[in-house]
This record gives C-alpha cells, sequence and structure tokens, in this order.
C-alpha cells in the first residue's frame, strides 16, 4: 500500500493512477511517441493515453516485446489507435532512422513522451563511443527531439493546438557529480575507479537525469523564443519497482525487501508522464519540474541556464560528430 497520499495543488497525490489523473480528457484526434513503451511506466503511459483516445506509436528496442503490449492494449480497448516501431536510443543510427520512417509516414505529431532509459550499468560505451546511459537516457532523446521537432511545429500550427515534448527524468538528478555534467569526462572509464563502480554509476545515472532536465529546460527557452506552440517539461515519476533496476543487484534487493512499501505500482508511476502529457492544466506550462502530479522543486545545477546551454552546445556537437565534442 502506497503510504503518501497528500493531494498537492493539482488535486493528485504520490497514490494518483495515470487514469486517475486523465479521467475525463479525450485525447482523439492527438498523436503520441513514447519511447521504451514495451514494458514498465512506458507501456502503461502508451495504455493510458491509447485509452483516452490518443494514437500512440510505441518505440520500442525489442519489437517482440513491443508487439506483445500493443496486442495486450488491443485486447483490453478495441478502440486503441497503437502502432510499434524500432528504436534503440543507444544508437544515433537507430535514432535517425526511426524519425525518418516516422515523418515519412506523415503522421501528425502533438506529445513525445522521451521516457526510455536505462540505471546504474556496468561502465559500456554506446556503438557511437558514448557512456552508455548518457547515449541512452539524454543523446538519444536530444537527437529524437531535435528530427521531430519541425514535425511538432507544424503539427501545433496546423491543429492550433498545444504540442507537448515530456523529458522523463528522476530524482536523482539532484545526485549527480559535483560539477554537474562531466563534459571533459562523459567517456572516460578511469574516473570510475577512484570510488567502487557501484556509486560512481549511479553517479553516471544521475549525471544522465540531470541532462534530461537541464535539456527540457533550454529546449523550452528556445520554443518561447521562436513562438512555437509547444511546451517542454521533465519530471520524476517517483520510485517504481520495474525492470530499470535489472543492472543493480544492491537496488533491486532493496526494493525486493521493502518495495511494497515504499515504491509505487506501474500505475502509480505512470501517472505524472500522463498528467504532464495530457492534462489541460499544464496548457501554457513550460520549463518546469513535475513530481506526483505536481509541479515540484529541482536541484540548483537543474536550474542552471549557463549549465544548460554549455550541454545543449556540446550534445549538438556529439549528434553531429564535431571534432571537440569527445
Amino acid at each position: 500500500m502506497w503510504l503518501f497520499n497528500r493531494k498537492g495543488a493539482s488535486g493528485f497525490s504520490a497514490s494518483s493512477t495515470a487514469e486517475q489523473v486523465t479521467q475525463g480528457i479525450h485525447g482523439s484526434g492527438l498523436t503520441a511517441i513514447v519511447t521504451g513503451a514495451s514494458s514498465g511506466i512506458g507501456a502503461e503511459t502508451a495504455r493510458v493515453l491509447a485509452l483516452r483516445g490518443v494514437h500512440v506509436v510505441m518505440g520500442v528496442k525489442n519489437m517482440t516485446a513491443g508487439r506483445e503490449v500493443k496486442e495486450a492494449i488491443a485486447k483490453r480497448n478495441p478502440d486503441a489507435k497503437i502502432d510499434a516501431m524500432e528504436l534503440d536510443l543507444s544508437s544515433m543510427a537507430s535514432v535517425r532512422k526511426f524519425a525518418a520512417g516516422f515523418v515519412s509516414s506523415g503522421l501528425p505529431l502533438n506529445i513525445l513522451v522521451n521516457n526510455a532509459g536505462i540505471m546504474a550499468t556496468p561502465f559500456t560505451l554506446s556503438k557511437d563511443g558514448i557512456e552508455l546511459q548518457f547515449a541512452t537516457n539524454h543523446v538519444g532523446h536530444f537527437l529524437l527531439t531535435h528530427l521531430l521537432l519541425e514535425t511538432m511545429k507544424k503539427t501545433a500550427h496546423g491543429s492550433k493546438t498545444e504540442g507537448r515534448i515530456v523529458n522523463v527524468s528522476s530524482r536523482r538528478h539532484k545526485f549527480s557529480y559535483q560539477e554537474g555534467i562531466r563534459f571533459d569526462k562523459i567517456n572516460d572509464q578511469s574516473g570510475y575507479y577512484h570510488l567502487r563502480i557501484q556509486y560512481n554509476s549511479l553517479s553516471a545515472y544521475g549525471q544522465s537525469k540531470l541532462a534530461n532536465v537541464l535539456h527540457a529546460n533550454e529546449l523550452s527557452r528556445c520554443l518561447k523564443e521562436d513562438g512555437a506552440a509547444i511546451t517542454a517539461n521533465s519530471l520524476h515519476p517517483g520510485a517504481i519497482a520495474t525492470n530499470l533496476f535489472r543492472h543493480n543487484s544492491l537496488i533491486r534487493g532493496l526494493v525486493g525487501l521493502v518495495g511494497k512499501y515504499v515504491c509505487k505500482n506501474v500505475e502509480q508511476g505512470a501517472a505524472t508522464t500522463c498528467y504532464v502529457a495530457l492534462h489541460p492544466d499544464v496548457k501554457g506550462k513550460s520549463g518546469l519540474y513535475f513530481s506526483d502530479s505536481n509541479v515540484a522543486q529541482t536541484s540548483l545545477q537543474a536550474n542552471d541556464t549557463e549549465l544548460a546551454r554549455k550541454l545543449w552546445d556540446f550534445t549538438f556537437c556529439l549528434i553531429n560528430n564535431c571534432p571537440h565534442s569527445s
């Protein structure tokens, strides 16, 4: 049983479910992309958005799992409009292929939920030579957003409906490295050995989640400057017992012992994402951070506009293979 159910200004709490926070909301005519939708809160986000009438395109790394989720959603809701497309956020080539496929489909895009993520993995480099958590959690989503932004702008302009970009971050963004983002040490394996691997893998995760918040904040600033009718926000879904913990045996063990007392279930875990993506009370709100379906406080680093701009430029160089970005 969830222990914390005090309602915030939105009228919702940590114990609210995704269905509850979207009750009575009609999303027919909207199209959303949800990354990492083959399991956990991504699958629940896709299900609930489809339940509200949204046409959902699931970006999934494992197409077999994606098809199973699609079939399960369709079985519960025969009217669901849902598709699955292959997407590996750790590979820029895969991200580019996914984006090109979506754009060529001619579909509009109202909502982009950057949900996919990995946590506390052993030190590994992606196919593009970038630390895996930073590559998957931040760079892949940065590139995906960049490639789909023009489609979102056209959709917002043509439909006169606000577009929404939602970055699923984590409270762990408050526990990144002391300098926030290690621009000159992102791929430096030696920096992972002066402390225990487990601790540093969590710090690297925090770094990638800090990047999610900074990305949303800087994107929000750029969209406002551009006059685009699109918002960009980030959020903490809560502590949820999902397969995100599969790489860390200590955390997995703790979740097994006390999870039912302190962790949300998947239905509660997807609530804030669905709230920020669909609720009318969020209209016009941008550059904010949400938790438990309410506006929440970030770390000081997450509000650092200079750090956000530096990360933007740094990541733009990574996706364009600038010589000085490595």
